[in-house]
């Protein structure tokens, strides 16, 4: 069966360069979409399937009124709304395989909306004049590979020939390769941190044994960000949140912060979720002098030379109490608590020989439960453990705990 490939971008400017690579594309045999998103004009050079009318209509816009308006930037955000609906609806309609395109900071975003509103697994590639630098805006959760064009996007030269055929080769490369999906079983979140790490390997390996198949998210911000789009996506059947230390950075305004959404998705998706508190007795941020000024006389950690890591106070773990109980309360499927009665984290812990870790703050941490316990809705259970987040009893009772959740989804699958 013909594969299809969807090639979008701005065929008004770049017709040159996509009439190239849609030739490349073509004579690998397979069948070509073109969706123009140029908003001067289009081309002859090859046909096209879905005009620049069409996209900006998707939009609740057309295409005479952005070129009379003449707001570039105002152009760029609707024609990159549109391409998201378009590619919706083009996969809805008719699922294709691949999708690619290409441009420089304006076209990168109209490409990229379109390639994030597309299902993980969904072959993607952008060939951008900005991807060498941060591309985080442009990717988001998704799957998008970005190869950098080197040069401006201006013309059929040696170079822009080298990097548009070996971007032409790897797309056929992500088409043609066969994955091994393996033994269908449950797929399991679980959110790690350095500072989780002991607790959350021994959950993965208990979870494995049983016949779970466990991705675990690194709680960066865009960790947790993935982790809620792939919930969002039905990619997972449920969630052990470990980590939840991204709130104490959106809170108080650290690097890994997940955006306020952190902790929505499984609660609409309606998956069994086990939330603990793990490392929210920490915000972080990079080296020392990043720190903000209003934080002076803090307790600090050096992680390393990149990480430092600043303790959360008793107000601070109230107010993130407060918001794990509601974000609780809206959930549609079954959700609980686990709480390591000594201590969040590898810092936040009192070792045998009764050696106190620098974080090692009781009342903060009973301020969260308090809070917590109080908001929440006396339906939802609340679990306490009588030691550490990373000691192994924990990880035993949490995976125990999480496995009975999981039995009623399991049951009616």
């Amino acid at each position: 069966m013909v594969k299809t490939v969807v090639v979008i971008g701005a065929f008004d400017t770049k017709a040159t360069e996509y009439a190239f690579l849609i030739d490349l594309i073509q004579k690998r045999g397979y069948h070509v979409i073109a969706v123009n998103t140029g908003v001067v004009g289009g081309t002859d050079l090859f046909r096209i399937d879905i005009d620049a009318d069409e996209v900006a209509r998707a939009a609740d816009s057309d295409i005479d009124t952005l070129r009379s308006a003449n707001d570039r930037g105002k152009a760029v955000a609707v024609m990159s709304d549109g391409a998201a609906v378009i590619a919706k609806l083009l996969f809805r309609r008719e699922p294709f395989d691949a999708i690619i395109g290409m441009g420089g900071s304006a076209g990168t975003n109209v490409v990229t909306a379109a390639m994030r509103a597309l299902p993980f697994g969904i072959s993607k590639l952008c060939i951008s004049t900005v991807a060498s630098g941060d591309v985080s805006p442009y990717v988001g959760t998704s799957d998008i590979v970005m190869v950098p064009s080197l040069t401006d996007i201006a013309g059929i030269n040696s170079l822009s020939r080298l990097i548009l055929s070996r971007a032409a080769g790897a797309l056929a490369g992500m088409l043609e390769t066969t994955i091994d999906k393996g033994e269908k079983r449950p797929t399991i979140a679980v959110s790690m941190f350095g500072n989780t790490t002991p607790c959350v390997d021994r959950c993965r390996a208990m979870l494995n044994r049983n016949g779970f198949e466990v991705l675990v998210f690194h709680a960066t911000g865009a960790g947790g960000r993935t982790l809620e789009h792939l919930v969002e996506g039905g990619v997972i059947q449920g969630v052990l949140d470990i980590t939840t230390t991204e709130w104490a950075d959106t809170l108080c305004g650290g690097v890994f912060d997940a955006g306020e959404q952190r902790l929505d998705a499984p609660g609409r998706a309606g998956v069994p979720h086990l939330i603990a508190p793990g490392c929210i007795d920490m915000c972080n941020f990079g080296a020392p002098d990043t720190v903000p000024t209003k934080y002076k006389g803090r307790t600090f950690y050096q992680w390393n030379p990149n990480v430092t890591l600043m303790r959360t106070t008793s107000d601070e773990n109230r107010k993130i109490g407060d918001i794990f109980a509601r974000k609780a309360n809206a959930a549609k499927g079954k959700t609980a608590f686990i709480i390591p009665l000594k201590g969040f984290s590898m810092l936040d812990s009192v070792s045998a020989e009764d050696e106190q870790q620098i974080f090692w703050d009781p009342t903060a941490d009973r301020a969260f439960v308090e809070t917590l316990k109080a908001t929440l809705d006396p339906s939802i259970e609340v679990l306490e453990v009588d030691a550490n987040i990373n000691d192994p009893v924990f990880a035993q009772r949490a995976v125990e705990v999480f496995m009975s959740m999981m039995e009623p989804a399991l049951r009616e699958n």
